[in-house]
Formats: C-alpha cells, sequence, structure tokens
C-alpha cells in the first residue's frame, strides 16, 4: 500500500541536467519527496543523487525537512546505509548524493519472488537489527523502515531514505494533523503521539518488515489506511506463516506499547539463541532471479562467473586462480543460471553482515564456530577472537605479527602478546595514567617491542618473550615525526635534523641534517635499506625527496618534484608517490627510482577522494574514501585509461590501507569487518561479521590494516577485540 503523502509532482516531467557539480545520468526511481538519479563523482564513484521535486522546493517546511534528512544520513554508520558523498540542502532544488549501492529493495525482491525462506529472514532480521543498534546509538530515529527502503546489497542488507527521520537533538517537530510515514508498517505512537517517537517505533517496523518478507503481506492490511492506521493501534497482528521460532521475537517487537519492545541489542542476543545452530549454508539459495541481472548497469555489470567468490590458493603460494573468463552467457537459459550465480554472491554479502555467532565474555578468547580448544589435536586452525582488556573496555586496537604471535596494542593497553594459533593472552601490560585511546602499532624486532605511548611523547622497548621494559626514549622533542626502519627508529626533528636510535637498545646510531628540509615526513619500507624523507614546499607547489642510507644516515639522491606529494609504498628501488591537486583529491601517481632519481607520472582519471594506498610489485592498490578499490598498472603507459585493470566498488568508506599478500587484498572497515578481494582481477571473495563498538567514539577515523601470516589473517575492531580467520577460503568467513 503506497504511503500516506502529499502528492508530488510527476517525475516524468522534470529533467534536471545537474544537481551541483554532478552530472545526472538516468533515473533510478523517484518518490514522494523527490527523483533519484544515477551520477558520478569526479573521482568515479557512482552516486544515487536524490533531487527534490520541484513543488516541495519552494516550501520552506519541508527544506528543513530535508536539511533534517541530510543531516541524520550523516550521522548513521556507513556499515547499514549508503554513505553521504556530498548534499546541498540549499540549493534551488536542494539535492543529497549518496553512493550507489546495486541491489534489490526488498520490496522489489517479494514481488518478484515471493516470500523468502525461514532461514533468510534469520539473517535478514540480524542484519537489521545491527543497522538499527547502529543508527540509533548515533541519536538517529528512522521511523519509516519499510520493505522500499532496505536495499539488498552485495556486502549486506542497507537502510536507506531517512527522509523523515529525526536526530534526538533537532528542533524540528512534527507538526499536528499531518501523518507522515507509510501506515503499515508505522508504530502505535506515530498515530497517537507522533512528536514523541523515539527508537522502539523502529523496533516495530523491523517486526513489520519482516513479516512481509516472510509472508508476502504486511500485519496490517487493508485498501484505506484509515483502517490500517485502527488495526496497528488497536488489532492483533497477522503472523500466520511465520518461521515458528522467530515468531515470538516478532510479536515482542509488535507490542502496542513501545516499553514492552526489546532494544536491537536485545533482539540481537535472542537471536543467537535460536539461530546458533543453523547451517548458514542455506541463506546461499537467496534468490534474485528475474530482471535482476539485466537491471544493473552496464559499467557496473561483470562477467557473473568473475563475481563468484572461488576458492583460490592459500596466499604466497605462488598459484593464481584460473585467470581465463567464461565465455559469454548466450542463451535464456544460461542468462537465467548467470542471474542465480549474481544472487548467490549478493546473498553471501547479506550472510555475512547479518550473520552472528555465539557471544563471548570480554575476558574470554573464544574460538569462532567451535566449543573446544583453539587448536585441535591434529593441528586444524580454528578461527578466534579475543579482547585486551579483561574489563571489557572497547576500542580499536593496533597490532604486529612476528614470532608465531600477535603483539597489540589498544585502548588502556600499552601492549599484549597473543598466541597466533589461539589468541591466547601470553603477557599484557596496562597503560599507567592515560586513556591510549589511538594506538600505534607496535613495531617487532631484534626479539624487542617497540610502543608508543599515547600522546607520542615516550618511546618504550620490551621484551617480545616477557613483556618487560627494556629501555625508555623521551621523543616528546620530535612531535610525533618518527618512524621505523628494520631494527632503526628514524626521528626527524627541526631545521631538517634527522636521527636514527637502534630499536633494540635505545641508543643513538646517527644523525645528520638534511639540506632543503625543515621537518619532513619519514618513510622506510625494509626492502631497499633506504630511508624517505619527503617535504612540501611552504608554496605547494614542489616537493623535496631526500633518499638516505639507513645504515649510516648518508644522503644518496635528493631530487625535487613537482605538486604536492605523498610517500605510499616501495618496490625494488622505486618510491611511489601519489600526488593531490588544489582541492586535495588524487591525480596521479609518481614512481621515482631512488638511485638515479629518473621518475615517471601516471595519471589517474577520475580523480580519487583521500584513497587508502599499497604498492606490490608494478601495482598500485587504492581504496578511496568512498569506497571505490582499484588496482592500478604503472607499467602500462601514461593513458590513464590503460593503467586500470580493474576497479571495484566495496561500499566501504573510510577503509584501511590495504594488505596485498600473493594474489588477495585485504583491508578492514570501521565498523570492523574484514574483507577480501582478488588482487589480480578485482573480484570480492569474503567478508567477515561487522564487529561494533558500545559508542561512536570508538570508531577510528581509518582503521588498521589487516596482518597476514602462516595462512591466517589478523585484524581489529571497534568492540575492543582482535580476531583471526583463516585465510584459505574467504567465502567462508
Amino acid at each position: 500500500m503506497p504511503p500516506v503523502r502529499r502528492p508530488g509532482t510527476d517525475p516524468e516531467a522534470e529533467h534536471p541536467e545537474y544537481a551541483g557539480q554532478y552530472r545526472l545520468e538516468g533515473r533510478l526511481g523517484s518518490g514522494g519527496m523527490g527523483v533519484v538519479h544515477l551520477s558520478r563523482s569526479t573521482s568515479g564513484m557512482r552516486l544515487a543523487v536524490k533531487v527534490v521535486h520541484e513543488e516541495f522546493a519552494k516550501d520552506p517546511e519541508f527544506r528543513a525537512r530535508f536539511r533534517q534528512e541530510v543531516a541524520a544520513a550523516r550521522l548513521v554508520s556507513g556499515a547499514f546505509t549508503a554513505p553521504v558523498v556530498d548534499a546541498d540542502p540549499g540549493a534551488e532544488r536542494p539535492w543529497m548524493a549518496t553512493l550507489y549501492i546495486p541491489g534489490p529493495t526488498l520490496a522489489e525482491f517479494v514481488k518478484r519472488n515471493g516470500p523468502v525462506a525461514p532461514a533468510q529472514v534469520r539473517y535478514l532480521m540480524a542484519g537489521l537489527a545491527e543497522g538499527l543498534r547502529d543508527i540509533h546509538r548515533v541519536g538517529v530515529v528512522h521511523r519509516d523502515l519499510k520493505p522500499s527502503n532496505v536495499l539488498l546489497a552485495a556486502d549486506g542488507p542497507k537502510v536507506i531514505d531517512f527522509g523523515i527521520s529525526r536526530p534526538s537533538d533537532s528542533d524540528l517537530r512534527t507538526e499536528t494533523g499531518k501523518l507522515i510515514g507509510t501506515p503499515p508498517f508505522m508504530a502505535p505512537e506515530q498515530f497517537k503521539r507522533p512528536r514523541e517517537v523515539g527508537p522502539a517505533a523502529d523496533v516495530f517496523a523491523l517486526a513489520s518488515v519482516l513479516v512481509h518478507a516472510a509472508t508476502g503481506r504486511s500485519p496490517f492490511e487493508s485498501d484505506s489506511p484509515y483502517i490500517v492506521a485502527y488495526q496497528v493501534v488497536h488489532d492483533e497482528p497477522h503472523l500466520e506463516g511465520l518461521p515458528g521460532d522467530l515468531r515470538p521475537l516478532i510479536e515482542q517487537c509488535l507490542a502496542k506499547d513501545p516499553d514492552h519492545r526489546p532494544t536491537p541489542d536485545a533482539l540481537m542476543a535472542e537471536l543467537r539463541k535460536v539461530s546458533a545452530s543453523y547451517d548458514t549454508q542455506t541463506f546461499g539459495s537467496f534468490d534474485l532471479e528475474g530482471d535482476l541481472a539485466d537491471a544493473l548497469i552496464p559499467t557496473q555489470r561483470r562477467s557473473v562467473d568473475d563475481a563468484m567468490p572461488r576458492k583460490v590458493p592459500r596466499p604466497g603460494s605462488g598459484s593464481g586462480a584460473d585467470a581465463a573468463g567464461p565465455a559469454p552467457v548466450a542463451s535464456k537459459s544460461r542468462r537465467r543460471l548467470a542471474r542465480s550465480a549474481l544472487v548467490a554472491f549478493l546473498a553471501l554479502g547479506v550472510l555475512a553482515a547479518g550473520a552472528f555467532l555465539l557471544a563471548q565474555r570480554p575476558d574470554d578468547t573464544t574460538p569462532l564456530g567451535s566449543t573446544g580448544s583453539p587448536v585441535t589435536a591434529g593441528g586444524y586452525f580454528h578461527p578466534w577472537q579475543t579482547v585486551l582488556r579483561k574489563d571489557g573496555g572497547a576500542g580499536t586496537a593496533a597490532c604486529a605479527a612476528g614470532a608465531g604471535a600477535l603483539f597489540c596494542a589498544g585502548p588502556g593497553v600499552e601492549a599484549s602478546k597473543l598466541d597466533a594459533d589461539s589468541g591466547l593472552t601470553q603477557w599484557s601490560v596496562r597503560v599507567k595514567g592515560g586513556t591510549h585511546t589511538h594506538p600505534h602499532p607496535p613495531v617487532l624486532s631484534g626479539g624487542v617491542v617497540r610502543v608508543v605511548n599515547d600522546d607520542e611523547s615516550r618511546l618504550n622497548g620490551l621484551s617480545a618473550a616477557t613483556g618487560k621494559v627494556l629501555w625508555t626514549l623521551d621523543i616528546s622533542a620530535y612531535q610525533g615525526a618518527f618512524s621505523s626502519a628494520g631494527t632503526t627508529v628514524l626521528l626527524a626533528g627541526r631545521d631538517g635534523a634527522v636521527g636514527a636510535v637502534d630499536g633494540t637498545t635505545g641508543r643513538d646510531k646517527w644523525r645528520v641534517d638534511l639540506p632543503g628540509h625543515h621537518q619532513p615526513a619519514l618513510a622506510s619500507y625494509g626492502a631497499s635499506g633506504h630511508v624517505y624523507a619527503v617535504e612540501v614546499d611552504a608554496d605547494g607547489r614542489h616537493t623535496l625527496v631526500t633518499t638516505v642510507d639507513e645504515s649510516d644516515g648518508k644522503v644518496q639522491r635528493q631530487v625535487r618534484l613537482d605538486g604536492q606529494l605523498s610517500p605510499v609504498g616501495e618496490s625494488g628501488t622505486d618510491l611511489f608517490l601519489t600526488s593531490v591537486d588544489s582541492f586535495y583529491r588524487t591525480d596521479a601517481v609518481i614512481r621515482l627510482n631512488a638511485v638515479t632519481g629518473s621518475h615517471r607520472r601516471i595519471p589517474i582519471a577520475p580523480l580519487l577522494s583521500e584513497p587508502q594506498t599499497a604498492v606490490r610489485g608494478d601495482m598500485v592498490y587504492l581504496l578511496d574514501r568512498g569506497g571505490n578499490l582499484i588496482g592500478f598498472d604503472t607499467r602500462r603507459s601514461t593513458d590513464p585509461t590503460a593503467t586500470e585493470p580493474w576497479r571495484l566498488e566495496t561500499s566501504v568508506s573510510s577503509g584501511s590501507v590495504p594488505t596485498v599478500v600473493g594474489d588477495r587484498l585485504y583491508f578492514t572497515a570501521v565498523d570492523g569487518r574484514l574483507l577480501a578481494v582478488d588482487a589480480e582481477r578485482g573480484i570480492f571473495l569474503g567478508q567477515t561479521k561487522p564487529r561494533l563498538g558500545t559508542r561512536p567514539g570508538s570508531y577510528p577515523g581509518s582503521p588498521p590494516s589487516p596482518l597476514v601470516a602462516d595462512g591466517k589473517v589478523f585484524a581489529t575492531a571497534p568492540d575492543g577485540s582482535v580476531f583471526a580467520v583463516d585465510a584459505e577460503d574467504p567465502s567462508r568467513w
């Protein structure tokens, strides 16, 4: 049944060519508030741009509501929503651009395929409960959760359209006499006390959405919205056809009194009890057949076989997956098979975002999927997760791997040593007098673990075996300008002074004054024995790069390059840097030979927004702020159209610096997910579930990179956990 709203202008009559700087390429859909168009950012991200109907653009009340929608959408986590890229609520035709996420809405799926299977309802329920938890954490109430506002995306269900959401600190209130929402999915209090609607209303709507998913109808139905409103307030819901184990939970969520409904956290706890024993593979049958494959935009559509996760050799094995693509799908039956394969790929993402495993106590190390010892007698590795603080303190840790162990620093923990096979804590050193909220990753070399305190004033060398303090170094004069190069600690002072300290003993090694520098950034990547001092001129037009020998501090080469450059990696004797334009958009990769000083500039088009960058061989991998992941080949030519073998839209905003090992690329999201991609073909391989913290402040601006060692992948998350998974088959994460 359509929502009760003021009638909008016919979208076919509206043909704006631009919204701000964004050219509108095609119409994706329309609603009561406006029309959603496909567009692209300057950096190449595909965007969904919502442009307000011309009629409403003249309404001051509507403009205020649209400003509220933009504010609400910007507050919530990108893990369960489409991240906002840009917006102008004050434009003549207000608009908002979010990351475009391929996939049908739940309403479209049910209309095309009918009700979903019981196991799929369980996972959908878990994913949406997690989404509401994070929406509510930042003080936002959605108030219009319904099947058409749930996207079935490749990496999980997404809640969209915050058109009538209300941040908790908003001064805007619902006007008396106006009904705002969609009656079959509205809570009783939305009809009776619209000014007092809180998070419990979203829980009521969640239950109505799940009834629709499981049965194809809402729990309250009539041709008249007024009769539906009466039913919602006074009558019992129609729940026939629900999975038996979920019906009590859904009944609780549909309680007339909002105080009697469970919170999303409580709902997730109950879901663990009823769903722990189900076979998660049944979710792979989630079928989006019909016209989904044809509905995807041609530039987004890949060979379906290429999109499917495959079991590939363990990283570092030297053998890649079969690079040859399948023959084109020609017949109708093969097209239908391809659609089913695409569906399975999309479903894997929903499964990962909605999957839930047995809860652990904060002072435990829990082998995921196992109730026994973390490692069996036969030596088979079980995935595990643990937390650094026994008091349950949350916050993202930073780790280093080596010698069969992880060495981690986190909020309240200066350093901990974890067994890499089991996750069991071998020793731990708590922070004395400080919070240590944003720790640097420890550095392990020569049997010493080097850790930095929270205000970057002190560097401690700890015994890797016992955690005992071996030496302490005051680095407060260096204002955080330090780096590590093997067993050496590098410190950059004022007026171009660079010093080196032995990271094993804490003793001085050498000191040099670099000509032309004032306070450079230092970088070392270990392979070549080079230390790079990089500094942008005051006018921002040139960058001075000085190559120094790590062993004695002798200057080997100095070159001044055009543009504002930042070092991102090293391959052989070549240093790789990225360049930004005057708007701080990344526009090129520079490949500099540190021995000869020769260099080559390879343009990037479209431009990228604040990408996290990794280098392996001739390839540069860039994950931009909006989630575009790009494989960039620096060998091919200076033509940007020939240097990009692949591009993958991940919908992960502000991800980590990628880690590339063998033919795999790994990165983490701010919600604690670990994701894997085929580095040669740009194919999504799998992801873990989100591991969110208890408060928004626990999310890092950019999460630490994952670590790969001995066939395992290690990562950290905002809930305070450190976890490990088997690198063999990410599709099983």
